[in-house]
């Protein structure tokens, strides 16, 4: 094979020279692009960037379709960073953790690690159950990007036939697009060659007031939910469903979320506060607001629209000051608000709950809007 000048020139320019103008041109969030830029496993990895005419920024990397950053403006025009996360591929390899991450096969927990479907009984990756979709998951894994626009990314991974113990070879495209009306546009497609469960999401750690070394008790939440799915003592789905009506989890008019989240309630007990699944009153139409958040400071809020059925909302019990991301910033405990809509968990053992089940020849699709505003 000749090699020309051409070839050796770019090859010198990618490997040398990009590398150095990526340092020296930060993204708006602060982060250097070639932290991002290596090789997994001999499949590549970078940093992509999504930018629209208001001067949003979501900066997403192929390595587990982990959303790093969103720069979203208060009511002042002033851009902030609204999610958690790492400044380097190797920081979220080395803590393991899903701060913005694609997660699948499946969210949630599998209880006992096993489901049966046709008849046939499959074994998880799991040591007592399988959570969201056993390890390594889509989280731990390089997908194959594509980017045509500056405000759309193509991401696409095979799941193979087996991959921790769930069957048939999946095929997964997932669609990022940052929207002219400033919002994270996320939608799944997969396929299978055999009967198999499906229950993806995404898993950004969101704290809109853009001070992420700041709690988000004080944010108001309001959910168009009228029960929650049940835990057991040991946070596995009882298949119960739980009125929120005079209840800490009820959320159906704005309010702020620490008002109740300490108060005496068994279900918030085995949580140490939210980590719970509402059952949404919108019935998969994406076009009715599921969900607000509102920043009364920085005057930013967030809307969710989805097609699923639920949305497990999770209050960050489980950071302490220990864990240190972007900026040098350490998260502190319920530094953050998670937004994952989803499918119920133990759904494949829960014949009553909506079905998870794809087919081949069927399409599995959800589509998720993450929508970015602010009140005056």
């Amino acid at each position: 094979m000749k090699i020309t000048r051409w070839a050796i020139v770019s090859f010198l320019f990618i490997t040398l020279v990009a590398p150095y103008l990526s340092a020296q041109n930060p993204t708006q969030s602060g982060l250097q692009r070639n932290q991002f830029q290596t090789e997994i496993n001999g499949e590549y990895v970078d940093l992509f960037t999504l930018t629209n005419k208001n001067g949003m920024e979501v900066c997403i990397t192929n390595y587990g379709g982990r959303v790093v950053s969103v720069m979203a403006p208060d009511r002042n025009g002033k851009m902030e960073d609204v999610v958690c996360g790492f400044p380097s591929i190797q920081d979220y390899m080395e803590l393991r953790q899903n701060f913005g991450a694609a997660i699948g096969r499946y969210i949630g927990r599998i209880l006992n690690a096993t489901f049966t479907l046709d008849s046939v009984e499959y074994k998880l990756n799991g040591e007592k159950h399988c959570s969201h979709g056993g390890y390594p998951g889509f989280a731990d894994r390089v997908w194959r990007p594509r980017q045509e626009d500056p405000q759309t990314l193509y991401l696409y991974y095979l799941s193979p036939d087996g991959e921790n113990g769930f069957p048939g070879n999946l095929n997964v495209c997932l669609a990022y697009r940052l929207t002219d009306d400033n919002a994270l546009d996320i939608v799944y497609e997969a396929t299978t060659d055999k009967p198999t469960v499906v229950n993806l999401s995404h898993h950004s750690f969101f704290n809109i007031s853009g001070k992420l070394s700041s709690s988000i008790e004080n944010e108001l939440l309001q959910i168009d939910s009228d029960y929650i799915t049940e835990y057991d003592e040991n946070k596995c789905v009882t298949g119960a469903f739980l009125p929120v009506r005079d209840t800490p989890f009820d959320f159906n008019e704005p309010r702020r979320i620490g008002d109740h989240i300490d108060r005496e309630d068994e279900q918030l007990k085995i949580t140490n506060g939210y980590d719970h699944t509402w059952v949404l009153n919108t019935n998969g139409d994406d076009m009715c607001m599921a969900i607000c958040l509102t920043d009364p400071e920085s005057g930013r809020t967030l809307k969710v629209y989805t097609t699923e059925p639920g949305v497990q909302v999770y209050t960050a019990n489980g950071l302490d000051g220990t864990t240190v991301g972007k900026n040098e910033i350490a998260y502190p405990f319920r530094g953050a608000i998670c937004l994952e809509t989803m499918h119920f968990a133990d759904s494949p053992n829960k014949p009553h709950f909506p079905s998870t089940v794809l087919r081949p020849g069927d399409t599995y699709y959800t589509h998720t809007v993450y929508k970015f505003g602010v009140i005056k």
